[in-house]
């Protein structure tokens, strides 16, 4: 059933090349092959792949062998996508990760040297070492998820071996907190620069700045309020779908707002929406403005750790502050919290 053929590689090396056809009443319905430096790997993995596949022949499930990474993650962004509300980072990552060498792997073969090879390339490429190792990450999703609707018999050991090998190298780490705060004198350019008019723009990215660091709401969640949400005589707003680690969809939340938010939002035009914008045109302005003026190394995101700051710096608690924030995890709120030493008063 499989056959090992040595060749002769441009650096004078030699290859040895695994191929694997199954056949049906003379029509072959399923080949791949792998070439290995030595002779015994090729032939070691010849032998574990003929028994997985006569196995897969017997179980019925042969037709899932040819469906490499890339079909699966296709499968995945279609079938999963449009009821998942996913961000478009994933989205994104997703469909960028089909481009690469390891998408044409057959998903039942793949092995922890090709999540690592993967990785590395990465690197090599210029990708950081968290960024490298969110691709893991969605790779054990897209197949944990066919393994399970699919019925495709797929271990997640090689890609678990993998991440274990990578972090063990520090070639993958998570993703470090920002700690970045709003200087007094940025926050004094910022505010200079988008009072300036500009005959080019339309949005009030001033009035968007300040409602940013008056209520620690995330970009899109700015984008997303509407007039109907909002609650004058509670001093509070509504936001559907808030961020959450498990479920996103129809997770409404409250949050309060202060006076100067409400004076912010009162000189806004009705309509629908409080401030009728693309999210990606406010994160651009915002960045074009920080080149400007030469503010280096500051994130529209950070406002949010900013507003989140200064709240506890105003002597609200913890408690108190996730009222505003909305987030889940009191934890996580005190990492969003980056109070500096000189600011806290004797007591």
């Amino acid at each position: 059933m499989g056959t090992i053929q040595t060749r002769r590689r441009k650096d004078g090396t030699t290859g040895y090349t695994a191929s694997i056809r199954l056949k049906e009443k003379g029509v072959i319905v399923h080949s791949e092959t792998e070439t290995f430096d030595r002779k015994q790997h090729a032939q070691e993995w010849m032998r574990r792949r003929e028994a997985e596949l006569d196995k897969m022949r017997a179980r019925g499930q042969l037709g899932s062998a040819k469906d490499t990474l890339g079909d699966l993650v296709r499968w995945y962004r279609d079938t999963i996508g449009p009821t998942a509300g996913w961000g478009r980072t994933k989205a994104a990552d997703l469909e960028r990760i089909q481009r690469y060498p390891i998408a044409n792997r057959p998903a039942v073969a793949l092995t922890s040297q090709d999540f690592v090879d993967h990785v590395m390339s990465r690197r090599v490429e210029g990708a950081a070492a968290a960024t490298a190792g969110n691709d893991l990450v969605w790779f054990g999703q897209v197949l944990r998820s066919a393994g399970h609707s699919r019925n495709i018999p797929i271990s997640l050991e090689p890609l678990s071996a993998a991440r274990h090998e990578l972090s063990a190298r520090k070639v993958v780490v998570k993703s470090a907190w920002r700690d970045r705060r709003l200087t007094a004198d940025e926050d004094k350019k910022l505010i200079a620069h988008f009072s300036t008019p500009d005959v080019r723009a339309s949005i009030p990215m001033l009035d968007i700045y300040q409602f940013a660091l008056a209520t620690a709401r995330r970009q899109e969640e700015i984008t997303r309020l509407r007039w109907d949400d909002l609650e004058r005589e509670k001093g509070i707003g509504w936001l559907n779908d808030v961020k959450h680690p498990t479920r996103k969809k129809g997770n409404r939340k409250a949050f309060r707002m202060l006076q100067g938010a409400w004076a912010i939002v009162e000189r806004q035009p009705r309509g629908e929406l409080v401030f009728p914008y693309d999210g990606r045109s406010i994160g651009a302005a915002f960045r074009r403005a920080c080149k400007v003026l030469g503010i280096e190394n500051l994130h529209f995101h950070d406002l949010r750790h900013e507003a989140t700051s200064r709240l506890f710096e105003r002597g609200y608690q913890i408690h108190e502050v996730a009222q505003f924030t909305l987030h889940q995890s009191w934890q996580t709120l005190r990492r969003y919290a980056q109070l500096r030493p000189e600011d806290l008063p004797e007591r």
